[in-house]
């Protein structure tokens, strides 16, 4: 069996996890299994600080499958250390609001390394991947430069509004401030990443993780391409809701839907994504008991637990929205 699973960051790293235990593979690492599980990965996020690339949702799926990840913060490093970080500090280099911790430094100066010797964002990430074997292919959404921004009004001028990386309105305002639009610049003229396409092509089911539905689901639908495959693909397409009795649990995605204006409810983002039968992407649609009463015209709405207390009820979750699909592991 061929799964493709649209992700974004700590939540779609943790729904991977549960992926690969429903098709019997090590929730950490790599092993032996017929069935090949690819996630499309959004890259919107990545940012350029200190003169590295970072690419924050490539690198906690990478650390989550790969043993390596900071469990207690979901990003980042395990026995991290922050040295550079107290010196850059002391330099007053800036941004002082996002911080590198030096074993994640590692991985950003390779990456930025290759990418300046003119290698492509997805062969650096397979290059990286070789040395944490996640048992995941992970398929960065577009090779080429996508980054999204928030348009916010100015902290320093309130009668004027400025743009702002999606990380500082993120990490350094926790998304406080109210976004007037959310933009990813560079999304509408990026191709999609080698082996995008195809993955959803030959998927036998493709799954939208209960990810950000604005800024990372909804971006990686963006790059031109993407959605149509989705679209024309043989595979039954079924999401998770992220958001559970009218609440965002992971992340400050209410914060985003505002900004697009959706409501904050499984409905609400059900409606977005649309059915498939409709010009939409979905298929079906998984939602937590307390929203069984859920519609969304043309697709197949079943109500189950969806919280990611832990890996088994991930891989529950996942075989959930397997049968939803119509699909049998055997």
């Amino acid at each position: 069996m061929k799964i493709v699973v649209l992700v974004g960051g700590v939540g779609g790293a943790r729904f991977l996890l549960g992926v690969k235990t429903a098709l019997g593979l090590p929730a950490i690492g790599a092993g032996e299994s017929p069935h090949e599980i690819t996630a499309l990965v959004n890259t919107g996020d990545d940012v350029w600080m200190h003169g590295l690339r970072i690419c924050p949702d490539l690198d906690t799926c990478m650390y989550t499958l790969g043993g390596g990840i900071d469990t207690e913060r979901g990003w980042g490093h395990a026995g991290e250390t922050w040295t550079v970080k107290e010196e850059l500090a002391a330099y007053g280099a800036e941004p002082t609001w996002f911080g590198l911790g030096d074993k994640d430094i590692a991985t950003h100066l390779i990456r930025s390394r290759m990418l300046r010797a003119g290698y492509p964002l997805s062969a650096v990430t397979e290059a990286l991947c070789d040395r944490w074997q996640p048992g995941v292919r992970l398929l960065p959404m577009s090779d080429d430069r996508v980054e999204t921004h928030v348009v916010i009004d100015d902290p320093e001028n309130p009668e004027q509004q400025k743009a702002v990386h999606f990380q500082e309105w993120w990490v350094r305002y926790r998304a406080g401030l109210p976004a007037h639009s959310i933009v990813a610049v560079g999304n509408d003229e990026a191709k999609p990443g080698p082996g995008v396409l195809d993955a959803l092509a030959e998927a036998d089911v493709v799954l939208l993780a209960p990810s950000n539905p604005v800024v990372s689901v909804g971006t990686t639908l963006g790059v031109p391409g993407v959605r149509d495959a989705l679209r024309k693909s043989r595979a039954k397409v079924v999401g998770v809701s992220p958001i559970i009795g009218g609440k965002a649990l992971r992340g400050m995605a209410d914060a985003c839907l505002t900004a697009i204006g959706v409501e904050t409810s499984a409905e609400a983002v059900g409606r977005h994504y649309g059915a498939r039968s409709e010009g939409g992407v979905l298929d079906g649609w998984l939602v937590a008991p307390e929203d069984h009463e859920v519609t969304v015209p043309g697709v197949d709405v079943r109500a189950v637990p969806l919280l990611m207390s832990d890996v088994d009820a991930t891989a529950d979750m996942v075989r959930a929205a397997l049968d939803v699909a119509g699909v049998s592991l055997g």
